[in-house]
């Protein structure tokens, strides 16, 4: 089979010849159909971000494709089966995956693409509880993003967040991760969604997306306007989506009292906050890191575009073959076309 292969040593992604791999017990295998392109795959290629464990690896975390084959001892899942595929999965090893406690405590999780190979290939095989059924009137490109470019924000708004009824957000970011995260705040009830983004055709793809506002810390100062938007109440919850130390900073200076700040984006800055520590216990801010989610949650958000609620239809802004994936790579780093996400299709 195809496979683009990346080496920890020279940073090449090169697209290869492989044998096809082969299920074990509990594994499946799976024919891809289609995998998105996120900015983290970019800056582990780029060198921004710490190198794969493995020495060589296939890159790609948001899959989804038709089961080809299964190993023994697969219950339920046959061949012909559309399938979501989970981006991560417990090492199997640390003292909380092997005392039987709940495996999403694992000390040591591993990322697909980098600590064991994804999904920028025709297949891969994966361990059969990462798996999550797709209705056939789903596009597949739209089902791949639901395991990533989805999934992690709606489950850094509604459960590290904590997103209330009526409460009002606000979102550093509009890219690939922010368009889901306005979709996922308006689905979710907030009272008022403001939306922060340095480029104009994002801040309008928010307004269109459901935010009641677009702010361009270019043209505007945020926090003066957050607060009259606010009447000097502040944000409820502050989401930093954009990977930047400089947005988090911003988002907690327009928090209000009891507020929250959500760190989804990533980046290798440390987290550094100009508000006075006295300022930051008075009002009882909180920031809180995040990243991944639960299998329920790609449950129930397969289960949210599948009946139209969560509309996914212009989040896929091109597909890109699997021998264009380094350039794929390439505009993503670059944001040629503001992109929201590409995906490949092997």
């Amino acid at each position: 089979m195809r496979a683009a292969r990346f080496n920890r040593a020279s940073r090449e992604l090169i697209l290869k010849d492989v044998p096809v791999p082969q299920p074990g017990a509990g594994e499946v295998l799976v024919r891809v159909e289609a995998c998105g392109i996120c900015l983290s795959d970019v800056h582990m290629i780029d060198g921004t971000f710490p190198p794969p464990p493995l020495a060589e690896v296939t890159p790609g975390h948001e899959a989804a494709g038709t089961i080809e084959r299964v190993g023994p001892a697969v219950p339920f899942w046959q061949p012909g089966q559309r399938v979501v595929i989970l981006a991560g999965k417990a090492c199997g090893v640390c003292r909380h995956c092997v005392t039987g406690g709940d495996v999403t405590q694992c000390l040591n999780p591993q990322t697909m693409g980098q600590g064991y190979d994804g999904a920028w290939a025709e297949y891969v095989v994966v361990p059969f509880p990462l798996l999550t059924a797709v209705p056939e009137h789903v596009p597949i490109e739209q089902a791949a993003l639901i395991v990533d470019a989805v999934a992690t924000p709606y489950t850094g708004l509604i459960h590290r967040g904590g997103l209330r009824l009526g409460e009002v957000v606000g979102l550093w970011g509009v890219g690939g991760l922010g368009v889901h995260a306005v979709q996922i705040a308006r689905l979710a009830g907030a009272g008022l969604i403001i939306a922060v983004d340095p480029n104009d055709a994002a801040c309008q793809r928010a307004l269109e997306l459901g935010a009641d506002r677009a702010l361009n810390p270019r043209t505007v100062d945020v926090r003066q306007e957050v607060m009259r938007l606010t009447g000097d109440d502040g944000l409820n919850l502050a989401v930093e989506l954009a990977g930047t130390n400089r947005a988090l900073d911003q988002a907690v200076s327009c928090l209000g009292r009891f507020g929250r700040a959500v760190v989804i984006g990533m980046c290798m800055e440390p987290v550094q906050l100009t508000e006075p520590s006295v300022l930051f216990g008075y009002y009882n801010h909180a920031v809180l890191g995040h990243d991944g989610y639960h299998k329920r949650d790609i449950e129930q958000l397969v289960r949210l575009v599948a009946s139209g609620r969560l509309d996914l239809s212009r989040s896929v802004s091109a597909l890109v073959p699997l021998e264009e994936v380094a350039r794929g790579v390439e505009r993503l780093s670059k944001k040629e076309g503001n992109p929201i996400r590409l995906v490949v299709k092997p």
